[in-house]
């Protein structure tokens, strides 16, 4: 079982939405979603996954973004005290995995939990941190969650040992898009092959877009797409495209249309070095059209594609 860390960025929330629509998860994927503010885009994607019937956790107490605040600032009949009873709503429904992450305020939400009735094994649980490890053992000591997201580290593992998922930041991610240029083709992971192996249920990743949590975008200098594929020993490599007019911030499109071409290239020797999916046919089309979707789209289309091939590769194992 593949478990795709997201932030709930906007370009992310379409992706998963996008994906769910397309019935191009398959039965392996079970997206997670920490979300970063209290958006329509969010509460949409949520019924979207309800209205198709695929699972997805979201967590109820993020760590990063404005989603607690949003929630606690919202103004009665305002359009936010809408967008909070929608996803009140949606929360309850059973193809949303109640999650939380092991910090502060995790013992709060979990007696909270406790008295709405939900129960433990339906739970979804974020154990990242070593300062979290006791008060882990105290919430779960005598009933497991369904799904405990961790760390490959001994001191895990001796406190968790039932519905382990492995999380490991796998994209490396630079400092500017320009520097993919140093090394465009890189070893990504090989969790995939090993998981069982090593006593995991599943693994988790944060995709093409890594770790770390920026509030607000800014204009790049360089476009990079990053594309995932598998290589010829089934390990995962991630391929970067980036463009070649990277002096400053001007004419993104042509940026965007230079990455794109060497995407073209690439994918077009013999044989074809990846799968097609819907991410990848969509960013090809926009090479042939000579069409620039915007940096947004372009990150949920590389997110898209890796999502989508690694749910054919888990269907067909």
């Amino acid at each position: 079982m593949y478990f795709p860390y997201l932030r709930g960025r906007q370009y992310e929330l379409l992706a998963l939405r996008e994906l769910a629509v397309n019935d191009l998860l398959g039965d392996h994927v079970t997206p997670i979603v920490e979300p970063v503010k209290l958006s329509p885009t969010l509460v949409n994607m949520m019924a979207e996954f309800i209205r198709v019937q695929h699972p997805i956790s979201i967590i109820r107490n993020p760590e990063v973004g404005t989603f607690m605040s949003d929630w606690q600032d919202v103004q009665e009949e305002s359009k936010e005290a809408g967008y909070k009873q929608r996803f009140a709503e949606h929360y309850y429904n059973p193809n949303i995995i109640k999650s939380m992450i092991m910090q502060k305020n995790a013992r709060s939400l979990f007696d909270f939990w406790n008295r709405k009735g939900i129960e433990i094994p339906n739970l979804l649980v974020i154990n990242t941190s070593r300062d979290y490890i006791d008060l882990y053992e105290e919430l779960f000591g005598t009933t497991i969650p369904r799904y405990v997201l961790m760390p490959d580290e001994s001191a895990f593992r001796r406190k968790v040992r039932h519905h382990k998922v492995l999380l490991d930041d796998k994209f490396e991610k630079q400092e500017r898009n320009a520097d993919y240029q140093d090394e465009d083709d890189e070893f990504f992971s090989d969790d995939h092959l090993y998981y069982k192996e090593d006593g995991f249920v599943g693994f988790s990743d944060y995709s093409i877009v890594g770790n770390e949590y920026q509030e607000a975008g800014f204009a790049p200098y360089a476009v990079a797409i990053h594309i995932v594929y598998f290589a010829s020993n089934g390990t995962l490599r991630v391929k970067h495209f980036v463009s070649d007019s990277n002096e400053d911030i001007t004419n993104p499109a042509l940026k965007f249309y230079q990455a794109v071409s060497k995407l073209h290239e690439w994918y077009y020797t013999n044989p074809h070095p990846v799968e097609m999916t819907l991410g990848l046919t969509t960013l090809l089309q926009h090479y042939i059209d000579q069409s620039y979707p915007g940096l947004g789209t372009v990150k949920k289309l590389s997110l898209m594609h890796h999502i989508e091939l690694m749910g054919k590769y888990l269907s067909e194992v």
